[in-house]
């Protein structure tokens, strides 16, 4: 009898092996099955692949003369409404910069938008009007000095070499300061995304080019950016006449959001018709630059603040052409996105 049992052990093992691979073979595939699924239910559901992977930001310092012009407060709010950018801090140039920061406050806070620092830059002399001066004044004056937007900046900087775009939608006294103080620094920019310039075109988006704003205002520093040897990318006229038309800015005045009612106040102070959003596209471009493709092109500025492309190594991307179409599709679902 032992000799018997001994005999078929080898039998029934072969048995039970046969019987585990096929269980195996079995589970492989109803794994299969449950894996194809939950792959199909996460598809269908991309919401939550993408709740995993936090869209990744890009820091970015904002140059403004906001309150003169209606642009800039377009260019802001784009920037807020954005989760592709990182607003580390916002410096207010060129005129009456204290006014100006005042005004960044008092915006942010009433539009609902993060509290970044707000810092103080060069105070210049100016002729232009501040058409958005009663708002900027109920603003009540700050317990301490606003920060020195020269200094604060450039020590972002030094913390992150690199990493930070300087978006610049004001006339350059602020960027040609930093370059003074301490250009080793400076350079250490990621890159410059300018509005500023004409090359082949003038304000009506016809006409012969002629001194923009935001360089003639201050041609040293203009001068001193484009010899930096900074990456620059430069929004003219000739990519941002982009004109914000009485169905457009229906659209926007009655949106009824924080964010829409400020602008709404902010326009009516500007006082004129139809808004042409020049800084917004330089806003635009930090996130997709395809919506303003550049050119590479050696950019010289000269005496009458005229910026003149010429022979020699590139100094600057250069957009030359954009679509309005297309600009306003990228822009007006993102500053139309919250509401009250």
């Amino acid at each position: 009898m032992e000799n018997s049992s001994l005999d078929s052990v080898p039998l029934q093992a072969c048995a039970l092996v046969g019987f585990l691979q096929n269980f195996e073979g079995l589970w492989m595939h109803v794994r299969h099955i449950l894996l194809s699924a939950t792959l199909g239910l996460l598809l269908a559901g991309g919401h939550i692949a993408v709740a995993q992977h936090p869209v990744a930001k890009q820091k970015v310092i904002i140059d403004t003369d906001i309150g003169d012009d209606i642009d800039d407060a377009f260019a802001v709010a784009l920037a807020f409404r954005s989760p592709e950018l990182q607003v580390l801090q916002i410096d207010a140039g060129y005129g009456d910069t204290h006014l100006r920061a005042k005004l960044l406050e008092h915006f942010l806070r009433d539009a609902g938008l993060p509290q970044v620092p707000v810092a103080q830059g060069v105070t210049t002399h100016t002729t232009n009007v501040f058409t958005q001066r009663a708002y900027a004044e109920e603003q009540a004056e700050p317990s301490h000095p606003y920060p020195d937007a020269i200094a604060t900046s450039l020590d972002l900087i030094r913390k992150s070499p690199g990493e930070i775009t300087l978006i610049a939608i004001a006339p350059l006294s602020n960027i040609g300061a930093m370059i003074d103080r301490d250009p080793a620094t400076f350079r250490k920019l990621k890159r410059v995304v300018l509005m500023g310039g004409s090359v082949r075109v003038g304000y009506d988006g016809k006409s012969a080019p002629e001194p923009e704003w935001n360089i003639k205002m201050d041609i040293d520093a203009a001068q001193k950016l484009f010899a930096s040897g900074v990456p620059i990318f430069v929004m003219p006229l000739d990519a941002t006449i982009l004109k914000l038309d009485a169905a457009k800015r229906q659209q926007v005045f009655s949106h009824g959001s924080r964010l829409t009612d400020q602008l709404a106040i902010l326009y009516k102070q500007w006082g004129s018709e139809t808004p042409t959003l020049f800084d917004a596209m330089a806003v635009a471009y930090a996130i997709d630059p395809a919506l303003c493709p550049t050119t590479p092109m050696r950019i010289r500025v000269d005496d009458r603040g005229m910026t003149i492309p010429g022979e020699g190594t590139p100094n600057a991307n250069v957009c030359l052409r954009s679509s309005s179409e297309g600009f306003f599709r990228f822009y007006l679902p993102r500053v139309l996105r919250a509401r009250k």
